[in-house]
């Protein structure tokens, strides 16, 4: 028996000395790319804007900057970007944050509310940075020479953006980005082209041109590879992915006028008799302004509502009856059918242009329209629902830190396989969607 135990106590231990090393198996590579000097280029998608604003924690977590950092397990460097600073202090104001507000019938609920504190325009940061995510900019803007300059030609052209990273009065975004000496680049512009129209109801801003589009896109690939960068690029999205233009619609039926009192309907029908509009008991389509004519007329079944739908308006101010519904708040079939039409053609235009500078393409358009469906990815549900679908801040355009990192893995997922990287993807569970107050 006592021999039997000590032959059992050293079998044990031999068993824990041998025991096997636990590596990661997992080599990283940049394939054929150089990630040495990574540059990315865009809009306030690229920049990390979210909930309407720019701060701290949004730009730490731009989907460049996550894309970098996995970069770095490959031969990656530095990826510097014009911090804000603060998770209270942002460019222009506007940032919001969920909170409890009540509505004009005294109704109290959970929604965006602003964030209170600081806002300047600021100077110049006064270091060279990575990421040349402007806000706002259109495909022209990236050309445009004084585009952060307060005194620039057009005069009011500068961006505040733009101006804090600029590197002189007269430099253009892609100039800048060139100027960095990339190695690799990431490219994504064009949402704003066609957003500012869509997101004003088809009123204060036009929608670029398909010509002019593809003239501008030529010359910023043409000015981003020239020193043998190789890259990726990105398509736009379709705007019904976003909730911006799809939650009012889920909340707010067309012919959500409802008429309870003969009295209603008789004085509606005296004041819209000579526009040939009538009412009756129980739901009517709201009032609004039409596009063409700029007089009233009833709603469609095929308009939708703005985020910007000032809804306390339609309970207590007589907006959608007595007084119609500005058209900057609507978007009517004809203006739905420019918008995606537009877009059609700016990613007919991307995907030529993908081919013809050998780019790896991100098709970003199918991916949001299936998060619009809802997917679930590392155990988490994502859907275009306002709020609570995860994916999308509280701005309805702008994609949360979850959101973020799921562009960043789609961009990494075509990186690799354009260029036989080995980058990994990061899991989403580490970043946040919407805070709940």
């Amino acid at each position: 028996m006592k021999y039997r135990y000590i032959l059992f106590i050293s079998l044990l231990g031999l068993l824990f000395a041998c025991q096997p090393e636990i590596k990661d198996e997992f080599t990283y590579s940049s394939g054929s790319a150089d990630f040495s000097t990574y540059v990315s280029v865009g809009n306030s998608l690229t920049a990390g804007y979210s909930n309407s604003a720019l701060y701290h924690s949004s730009q730490a977590n731009s989907y460049p900057s996550i894309i970098a950092e996995q970069m770095k397990k490959a031969g990656g460097g530095d990826f510097v970007q014009p911090d804000v600073g603060s998770e209270f202090v942002s460019v222009l104001p506007g940032r919001l944050a969920l909170g409890y507000k009540s509505d004009c019938l005294g109704n109290t609920s959970m929604g965006p509310v602003p964030v209170v504190g600081d806002y300047s325009l600021y100077g110049p940061v006064g270091y060279t940075v990575n990421n040349m995510g402007v806000p706002g900019a259109k495909t022209f803007h990236l050309l445009a020479p004084g585009y952060g300059n307060p005194a620039g030609v057009p005069v009011g052209l500068a961006n505040p953006y733009y101006a804090r990273f600029a590197t002189a009065d007269d430099a253009t975004v892609i100039g800048d980005a060139v100027t960095k000496g990339p190695t690799f680049f990431s490219l994504w512009i064009g949402n704003n082209d066609v957003l500012g129209y869509a997101a004003g109801g088809g009123t204060g801003d036009t929608i670029t041109g398909q010509q002019s589009f593809a003239y501008f896109m030529n010359i910023i690939l043409t000015t981003l590879t020239s020193t043998g960068a190789k890259g990726v690029i990105a398509n736009l999205p379709d705007i019904m992915a976003a909730p911006y233009f799809t939650y009012m619609n889920t909340k707010i039926p067309y012919n959500g006028l409802v008429l309870t009192r003969q009295g209603q309907v008789d004085s509606l029908n005296f004041a819209y008799q000579p526009l040939g509009i009538t009412f009756s008991l129980g739901q009517n389509p709201f009032i609004v302004e039409d596009a063409a004519t700029g007089f009233p007329r009833q709603m469609k079944e095929t308009d939708i509502f703005l985020l910007t739908l000032p809804s306390d308006s339609l309970q207590c101010y007589g907006y959608g009856s007595a007084v119609s519904i500005p058209h900057k708040y609507i978007l009517d079939e004809d203006e739905i059918l420019k918008i995606n039409n537009a877009i059609d053609g700016y990613n007919a235009t991307i995907a030529a242009l993908a081919q013809q500078y050998d780019l790896a393409l991100v098709d970003i358009h199918s991916y949001l329209n299936e998060i619009k469906n809802g997917v679930v990815y590392d155990g988490v549900t994502f859907s275009s629902k306002y709020i609570t679908g995860n994916a999308f801040s509280l701005d309805g355009v702008h994609l949360t830190e979850q959101g973020y990192a799921l562009i960043a893995n789609q961009f990494i997922y075509a990186i690799n396989g354009k260029f036989g990287a080995s980058l990994p993807t990061v899991s989403v569970t580490n970043y946040k969607a919407n805070d709940l107050p």
